[in-house]
């Protein structure tokens, strides 16, 4: 009998053992300066926001266990294709010039730029016309960039590596105006009451799409892993909570 019992118990083990090595572990690639999307808590050095909360839903789901890493938001594609991180979860928009060199999952969240310009200026810009001439910051390695700078209607376009720097410079009179993820500027200025920027409500966005996770060119398995997830979380309303949760 108790050799019956120890057969058992180790059967058993083995089995929580096969379990657990079931469960591979992904690098995850996020921005630490998107919040509330993805950012860097300094309280606890560890990255948080809604994509970090979804990859963990959606890592719990589908059977892996995500390790985030905190990467420069115009490093993350570059750490993709390098194999130095498994995939990306941050506040990055498809484009097709992004599907050229990487593939993305279903949909997560509709994005747009905004635009942010001194609180004591309260002119209704609406279009690029209205700010011909400026010099204005747009965050590197973001599709704003290219698009705004080929439009050739600024006196420069400066690239920051944050929206952080940007809102500064905009305080400090070093820039006119800022464009950036319309969501995160939304969110980091309600947290911020002493601002002396403002989020322009008439602005109408050049730059409208989607943000997803993103996966290496070709890796269905990936792709259909995390979108089979995705569908269902989306279908059991986590997603919508998750995002509820952020005020997003």
């Amino acid at each position: 009998m108790k050799s019956l019992i120890l057969s058992c118990a180790l059967a058993l083990s083995c089995l929580a053992s096969s379990a657990q090595a079931a469960d591979p572990t992904y690098t995850i690639g996020s921005s630490p300066t998107g919040s509330p999307f993805t950012f860097l808590d300094i309280k606890t050095n560890k990255m948080d926001g809604v994509m970090v909360d979804l990859i963990e839903a959606i890592g719990k789901d589908a059977g892996f266990i995500p390790k985030i890493e905190p990467i420069a938001f115009s490093a993350l594609i570059p750490a993709l294709t390098s194999k130095k991180i498994d995939l990306i979860s941050t506040s990055m928009m498809i484009t097709e010039e992004r599907r050229k060199v990487v593939d993305f999952t279903l949909p997560l969240f509709p994005y747009a730029e905004g635009l942010i310009v001194p609180v004591e200026d309260r002119k209704a810009y609406k279009t690029l016309d209205d700010m011909q001439g400026m010099v204005v910051g747009v965050q590197e390695g973001t599709r704003y960039f290219d698009v705004l700078k080929a439009q050739g209607k600024f006196a420069e376009v400066k690239a920051y590596r944050s929206l952080a720097d940007i809102i500064r410079d905009v305080e400090l009179g070093r820039i006119k105006a800022g464009f950036g993820d319309q969501p995160i500027f939304k969110y980091r200025l309600s947290q911020d009451k002493n601002a002396k920027v403002h989020l322009v409500p008439t602005y109408q966005p050049l730059v409208k799409g989607d943000i997803a996770l993103v996966v290496r060119k070709g890796d269905e398995a990936m792709r259909e892993r995390l979108n089979r997830s995705i569908e269902r979380l989306k279908a059991s309303g986590t997603i919508e909570s998750l995002l509820k949760k952020w005020g997003l």
